[in-house]
């Protein structure tokens, strides 16, 4: 088993993809902020961005030309309605797809909320070698992605992004 460095400290930034949420009302964003801050990750950066393809993927193609990017974590904008359009910024910006990560999200997903589960469009994968995960809004979804599958990874992903 290849073994990574669990306490490297890893900065990240927070995007909260969203029509309606404000920084006052963003409860996803702050969680997601509280469980980075609580294993002494650096939250580099946060903001609140509306569902548009083409913000989201200057957004994230801006802040992929940050050094001090390491992770980007994406909340928001993965489900079915006309506005939930991260899935499709995220997915044609990727160099890499991490298959993985939306197979097991819903999968443990599933354990909880049933066939709901196959609604969300959760992705992960590198660009510009940069870790990035896409998770659903909901902070039911965005504890058990960051308890489960991002915090246990993240520094993982960005050696192996860093490995030459």
């Amino acid at each position: 088993m290849h073994k990574h460095n669990e306490k490297a400290i890893v900065n990240i930034t927070v995007l909260t993809i969203s029509d309606t949420r404000t920084v006052e009302n963003d409860e996803s964003g702050k969680l997601i902020k509280s469980l980075l801050e609580e294993q002494n990750h650096i939250v580099h950066h946060y903001q609140i961005i509306k569902d548009e393809i083409e913000l989201i993927d200057s957004t994230v193609r801006s802040l992929s030309e940050d050094d001090e990017v390491q992770v980007m974590i994406l909340t928001g904008g993965t489900g079915f309605t006309r506005r939930d359009v991260t899935y499709e910024a995220i997915s044609k910006l990727l160099d890499k797809e991490m298959q993985g990560f939306g197979e097991l999200f819903r999968s443990l997903s599933y354990t909880e909320i049933g066939p709901k589960a196959m609604f969300s469009r959760a992705i992960a994968g590198s660009f510009n070698d940069k870790a990035i995960y896409v998770i659903p809004g909901s902070k039911n979804a965005v504890n058990l992605a960051m308890t489960k599958l991002i915090l246990p990874t993240c520094q993982h992903f960005v050696e192996e992004l860093n490995r030459q």
